[in-house]
């Protein structure tokens, strides 16, 4: 089905594709007509599917045990891409009273998302999901336990696979290609950090040569890793270094930026994915291709409200729907928001046991969850216009 882009006729990109900048958002036990299901199976005709893949943990080269030709790790060849568009859940990890990852309700976890909130796409390990708290065997079993629980149920899950050390990312990486993935992601190191563009795409190099028939992402946020290369500069010529890059999570406040982004992305190669949810309907309207989101896993309905009525053109009702999601947002931001405070709200709406978050990071007070919980009955009424 073809949407009205806004201000596509004011504004129209160069050599613009006819597809629509979002898809068409429908209720999650909708399902994707079967012609439609075949042209997209087709897209990726030499990889095996994830019941064909056995793994080991730990450093190693998969094994594939399939009568169809795979796909090697050795081949420079990236395989064909698929646009990451809509919204993607930056998952949270799911842990017990004493810490460890539960991945028990990952299962329950997957469903929710598809069939409560609408939301089909996730980003595994990242910010949200504690990834750098936990160790590499965790990342992997949370790594596998998504892919496996999403299968059939989920359209895209990207691992985020950056770490401090060259060599664990590369591990992560080749992991995630074994199990199959739909693609990773990678973050600054930001311990001993880059000092310029040509560095930071040496290490970035490195990691996505690790798995080279998997479409990468560079993972800006600056705010948490204090790198101030800017996004729009490392776009320049990066494709050229590296033929699997897809795209940028983009996790800044900064529009001159991501507008510089997108100004250079004019044939739209790339997936612009956006990641600060109070901002989403500005980077829309800029051309952000996706968003990566933590309030997506509890505010998912909402926000696809919000990007039906922007592809309908009706701008201030898009307006509503993200000057509520603001509300409450900048409500529990002035209480104190973090990942202890994200996983309760997620255990409180969706009643699936997220735990307390990793040492050094302290679980949220009940006076929290109660205020949130309020605040959230309160804007509920808001939302029906």
């Amino acid at each position: 089905m073809d949407f009205p882009r806004l201000f596509s006729e004011t504004c129209p990109f160069p050599n613009q594709e006819e597809e629509p900048r979002w898809p068409h958002y429908t209720a999650g036990n909708q399902k994707v007509p079967g012609n439609l299901e075949n042209n997209f199976k087709q897209q990726k005709p030499s990889e095996p599917s994830r019941e064909d893949v056995k793994f080991i943990r730990g450093p190693y080269l998969p094994l594939f045990f399939s009568q169809q030709k795979t796909r090697s790790l050795c081949s420079s060849m990236a395989l064909p891409r698929r646009k990451l568009q809509g919204l993607v859940a930056a998952t949270i990890t799911p842990m017990t009273e004493n810490g460890e990852i539960n991945i028990s309700v990952i299962g329950q976890y997957v469903d929710y998302l598809v069939k409560e909130q609408g939301v089909k796409n996730i980003f595994v390990n990242g910010t949200t999901g504690e990834g750098l708290s936990l160790t590499i065997q965790e990342r992997q079993q949370l790594a596998e336990e998504w892919v496996t629980q999403g299968k059939n149920k989920l359209d895209q899950i990207i691992i985020h696979v950056g770490a401090l050390c060259l060599k664990e990312s590369q591990e992560l990486a080749q992991h995630a290609a074994a199990i199959g993935a739909d693609g990773i992601a990678v973050i600054a190191p930001f311990f001993l950090k880059p000092s310029n563009k040509d560095a930071l795409i040496a290490f970035l190099k490195e990691v996505a040569a690790a798995a080279p028939t998997v479409p990468f992402y560079y993972y800006h946020i600056p705010p948490l890793t204090g790198i101030k290369i800017c996004a729009e500069e490392l776009l320049n010529g990066i494709q050229a270094q590296i033929p699997t890059f897809q795209g940028l999570k983009f996790s800044d406040t900064n529009l001159l930026d991501f507008g510089q982004c997108v100004d250079q992305n004019g044939s739209r190669q790339f997936d612009l994915l956006f990641g600060v949810d109070e901002q989403l309907l500005s980077a829309l309207i800029m051309g952000a291709t996706g968003a990566v989101g933590s309030t997506y896993n509890y505010l998912g309905k909402r926000t696809n409200q919000m990007l039906e009525a922007f592809e309908r053109q009706d701008l201030p009702l898009a307006l509503k729907y993200q000057f509520n999601i603001q509300r409450f947002i900048n409500f529990v931001v002035k209480l104190g928001f973090g990942i202890a405070q994200t996983k309760a709200i997620m255990t409180l709406v969706s009643g699936i046991p997220m735990g307390p978050p990793r040492l050094p990071l302290q679980s949220a007070s009940q006076e929290f969850t109660d205020k949130a919980e309020e605040k959230l009955k309160s804007l509920e009424s808001s939302f029906l216009f």
